[in-house]
């Protein structure tokens, strides 16, 4: 496989997306040209995290089959989406002194910094799982913030909050394999809720702060942006398959057809329109009380310039920007995939975080070495920041 070909592979619990995509063709944006892309049906995956290797890798390899045909070309390696219930996020505040005498902040400092930041960790963060990478927040010096890296700057202490992305190690463990049964090597794994960014948000909102809802059909992820990198990452397990079965059980309909109308696939006055509208509201608002208590966690609810980003299959029913408007009382929008041209097989969000990771992929070379021996950036947060920043829009 060329050099300049970048795969995508989005495992989700509904279906497999296989992005294909050539760095030497770029969009105005200057993201690369997709030149393939293969969906197929999932199997052996419960709220995101694989239960079954060999029924998803099946899926994975039906999705690449279909890539590889409309691309024209064969694909070895990719680059890997992670999500499900097993991922996680956690920031974490560490502070050490300063060792030179006169108080000037060296690499050691910051190395120290670093080494107790993971230390600190709290240990239900930390039994088990993996940590993928690593993002620098804010740095104190003496109490008082401090813009960028605080090298060769003068304090007695310096602090920094970190946002720490984590997973389960054996779901880790489990993706990777069925990847690999599937024919294909992993290059790298990155968290599906925050590779969805690099192209339904643009830098504006992430600058300003906004949150990026993907509404799966067994989990629903968030990522928070604010000043141009993530702040807060959350996955809940509650999607749109359980809308599907409310209404199922308040209209007394098989599964099957209760996810037709869902989706609007069937319309008429067979079934009565306000209960089934009350029942949808109803999961909603569930979804969304989950994401303000976690803003409210995190003390960004309601202070989100650029609002809600809504993705995903779930994002596609009926009025559901101007639910979460009222819910979150924050401006609300559904995403869409921007900087595709108009011959491209594919515009909606559901595309996002495959396609998101073939626009990551083509810029690892201008940031962190990829870690084949599965150590996923860990270490490497201070180019991660830096490599992140160049390249999103």
């Amino acid at each position: 496989m060329a050099r300049n070909i970048i795969t995508g592979i989005d495992v989700g619990t509904n279906s497999v997306k296989v992005v294909i995509a050539d760095a030497r063709e770029r969009n105005e944006r200057g993201q690369p040209k997709v030149i393939g892309a293969g969906v197929a049906e999932s199997r052996g995956l419960r709220h995101g995290y694989v239960t079954n290797v060999r029924d998803v890798a099946e899926g994975i390899r039906r999705a690449k089959t279909a890539a590889e045909e409309k691309a024209g070309v064969k694909i070895k390696k990719a680059f890997v989406g992670i999500g499900g219930i097993g991922l996680g996020s956690v920031v974490v505040s560490s502070a050490v002194v300063t060792s030179r005498a006169d108080a000037e902040i060296t690499e050691i400092d910051l190395r120290k910094l670093n080494e107790q930041a993971e230390k600190d960790i709290p240990p239900a963060m930390s039994a088990n799982r993996r940590i993928i990478y690593e993002i620098p927040l804010q740095y104190m010096i003496d109490g008082l913030p401090v813009l960028g890296r605080p090298l060769g700057m003068s304090g007695n202490k310096v602090e920094l909050r970190t946002l720490f992305i984590t997973c389960l190690e054996h779901h880790v463990t489990d993706l990777i394999a069925a990847v690999n049964e599937a024919g294909i090597e992993v290059e790298d794994i990155m968290a599906a809720p925050i590779v969805g960014g690099f192209v339904t948000l643009s830098k504006a909102q992430k600058v300003a702060g906004c949150i990026l809802v993907n509404i799966g059909a067994e989990t629903v992820s968030i990522a928070v942006f604010e000043n141009n990198i993530p702040t807060s990452m959350e996955v809940f397990p509650i999607g749109s398959t359980d809308i599907t079965n409310d209404i199922a059980l308040g209209l007394r309909l098989p599964l099957e057809e209760a996810e037709q109308i869902k989706i609007g696939a069937i319309t008429g006055s067979s079934f009565p329109r306000k209960k089934l509208e009350e029942i949808i509201s109803a999961r909603l608002y569930d979804i969304f009380e989950l994401i303000e208590a976690h803003l409210k966690k995190i003390g960004r609810n309601g202070l989100l310039p650029a609002g809600v980003v809504i993705t995903g299959g779930g994002s596609s029913l009926n009025a559901i920007d101007a639910m979460a408007k009222a819910a979150l009382k924050l401006p609300s929008r559904i995403g869409s995939i921007g900087g595709l041209d108009g011959k491209s097989s594919f515009k909606d969000a559901t595309w996002s975080i495959a396609y998101g990771l073939c626009i990551w992929g083509m810029h690892t070379e201008e940031g962190p070495e990829i870690d084949t021996s599965a150590q996923f950036m860990k270490g490497a947060w201070r180019a991660f920041k830096r490599w992140l920043q160049q390249f999103l829009p």
